[in-house]
């Protein structure tokens, strides 16, 4: 409750509310008192570094010349990456899926400027783009070599299935603490569409972590009608970097922002009492290689970057595989958040993400088409013009027989500003490296990008007499290993990730997706940004409040729709019951016959009552 109340807040105390609401949404937050006597150390450039930055320069109002980024590598962006290496060609690692209730990310670019028309802000630009072109599948997968699994937008979940997925979704948070998915799930929900709509859209495996699984669920309850095409997702015009990571480096730039790149933190120093933990000084190792110490006092405060999903990422190249390189080395972010894990209890468990690379990895690739030979196996499966500038695959198509779990994607062509007409730029990845293909009998990880090429071709359908020439001639496609993309699925307790602001903390917080926030999901551009603007808002006053996490699974419209389409359309009473359980179901719905709750049953299609249904307006409608 204190949380909610702005004018309880107390004034000798660090505090941070949550707000719901256009009323707070849209109030310009006053200048912190005493804010013009303090600095800012940023360790990464990651999109929660970047946001922190962001929400320090817009509602805190720090001088930007006061705000350093601290940054290990040569470019900004941590994971929203998007480059054309020289002699290399193009490459994502990977790409991201925007929801339209990310609060606190449409709070922020509503006010930076959009860097393809400098007229409108990122939000703007995104929101009609989204509009006039809505993302939507047309082929979510694929089995034979190309050919449609015809999935037809149904989940496949028998009624066992259906409770097991309740169950999770109403299990406390304590209660699925180091706790794995199938723990909760057998092969009822694991053989089933639903599993792999989810798996490959959110890159869940079956050992991770059951609470994080519920999370997703709870998080995106009112989307559950949009999973089985992804008409639940919006997209950027081009890659992240590009058009995310770019405008808010040049708003940044603007205000005159330091940004340090080639400058790793290798520890930071505390000193620590009960109640009362301060950052002393930054350990640092500058490009030429020299180690140094920052001094620091109360005034200065330090945003970290705890953990990274592409942490010793590698790239391979097309006649190269990428390494799967799993040796965490001194001066990197897993060796610094281990040595400020030792000095308090408080900071975390970096060993519980860390230590099993075998559990945590995956494999990308980026394919770039140099001819016209490919793009029509691409329009032939997403039944669009890739060269349109509009939609095409509109999310990934999974290829469901295939021994990696391949899945691709071709977003809106360019997706490079500088890339060439004639050609397009997708993305591969596979959940299992260490199986071999159906085609090319290697595992994934030990795989050149032509080899990798190769396989997709063939889950492409093409003629196999002509894979090997047109993956070595028509395209060119680069590999990322990444050992510990998903780290942060693994099974973990409350205590492994440390707090934003640990309790005691007084000129520090923790960013990114290791830094723990209540109801909100990981592997998210929304987590990322929530965290630098909680942290912000708290350890600077601010007198405004963080947007809440949306609200949808406690609306009980979403509840009630998300059921019927888990259900793939059947009311509750088709579920097969015994006497005793169907006459209590029939009884308890004729009770609520003549009360509001008996019209929404009907208007979501949980109960049947045709004649009422046709005076009843359009379900989905009510809750968009």
């Amino acid at each position: 409750i204190l949380k909610a109340k702005g004018d309880l807040r107390l004034k000798e105390d660090l505090f941070m509310y949550y707000s719901s609401g256009n009323y707070e949404a849209f109030a310009h937050p006053l200048k912190p008192e005493g804010i013009e006597n303090k600095s800012a150390y940023i360790i990464g450039s990651g999109l929660a570094a970047l946001s922190a930055a962001c929400f320090l320069v817009r509602d805190a109002q720090m001088d930007g010349k006061r705000i350093h980024i601290l940054e290990k590598d040569a470019l900004p962006g941590g994971a929203c990456d998007g480059y054309q290496y020289p002699g290399l060609g193009y490459t994502m690692r990977g790409g991201r899926e925007m929801d339209n209730h990310f609060e606190v990310m449409w709070d922020l670019f509503r006010d930076i400027p959009s860097i393809e028309d400098p007229n409108m802000s990122v939000l703007d630009y995104y929101y009609y783009l989204n509009k006039r072109d809505p993302n939507y599948s047309l082929c979510r997968a694929t089995v034979n070599r190309g050919q449609d699994a015809h999935t037809d937008k149904k989940f496949g979940l028998s009624d066992k299935a259906q409770m097991q997925i309740m169950k999770l979704f109403f299990t406390p948070e304590e209660e699925l603490e180091n706790k794995k998915i199938t723990e909760f799930f057998d092969d009822e929900v694991l053989d089933s569409n639903f599993w792999m709509y989810w798996r490959t859209m959110f890159a869940f495996e079956n050992w991770h972590s059951a609470l994080e699984m519920k999370r997703y669920i709870q998080r995106y309850i009112h989307h559950i009608d949009g999973l089985p095409d992804f008409s639940a997702l919006r997209f950027t015009k081009y890659n992240q970097y590009e058009s995310m990571i770019l405008p808010m480096i040049n708003y940044l730039k603007a205000h005159d922002v330091d940004f340090q790149y080639n400058v790793k933190v290798d520890d930071v120093m505390f000193e620590i009492e009960p109640d009362h933990k301060v950052v002393t000084g930054l350990l640092v190792t500058e490009a030429d290689g020299q180690q140094k110490q920052i001094d620091l006092t109360e005034n200065d405060l330090v945003f970290i970057t705890n953990g990274s999903c592409v942490e010793n990422s590698s790239f391979g190249s097309q006649n190269e595989p990428a390494k799967f390189n799993t040796e965490l080395k001194q001066g990197g972010v897993w060796d610094m958040w281990k040595n400020i894990a030792a000095q308090d209890k408080s900071f975390g468990h970096p060993h519980k993400f860390c230590s099993t690379p075998e559990l945590t990895n995956w494999e990308s690739a980026t394919v770039t088409t140099l001819d016209d030979k490919i793009p029509p196996y691409i329009e032939k499966i997403t039944k669009r013009d890739p060269f349109s500038g509009r939609v095409v695959t509109g999310g990934i198509v999974t290829v469901m027989d295939s021994n990696w779990l391949l899945s691709w994607t071709f977003n809106r062509q360019p997706q490079f500003r500088d890339q060439p007409k004639d050609q397009l730029v997708g993305w591969i990845y596979g959940l299992f490296t260490d199986k071999p293909g159906n085609y090319v009998k290697k595992a994934m990880r030990d795989c050149t990008g032509k080899e990798i090429c190769m396989e997709w071709l063939y889950h492409l359908g093409v003629p196999e007499d002509q894979i090997e020439e047109l993956a070595e001639k028509s395209a060119n496609t680069v590999p990322c290993m990444m050992p510990y993309i998903t780290a942060f699925f693994m099974p973990r307790q409350k205590d492994d990730r440390p707090n934003v602001v640990p309790e005691g903390a007084k000129n520090f917080a923790f960013i990114g997706q290791f830094a723990e926030t209540p109801r909100d999901t990981i592997f998210t551009t929304e987590y990322s940004m929530r965290t630098g603007m909680e942290a912000v808002y708290t350890l600077c006053d601010v007198d405004r409040g963080v947007p809440e996490v949306w609200g949808s699974a406690f609306d009980v419209r979403d509840l009630l729709y998300a059921t019927t389409k888990l259900r793939d359309g059947k009311p509750v009473t088709d579920m097969k019951l015994n006497p005793i359980e169907k006459a209590a179901l029939q009884a308890g719905i004729k009770k609520l016959k003549g009360t509001d709750m008996y019209d929404l049953l009907v208007q979501f299609g949980n109960i049947p009552d045709e004649e009422l249904k046709e005076e009843l307006p359009d379900a989905k409608a009510q809750i968009m």
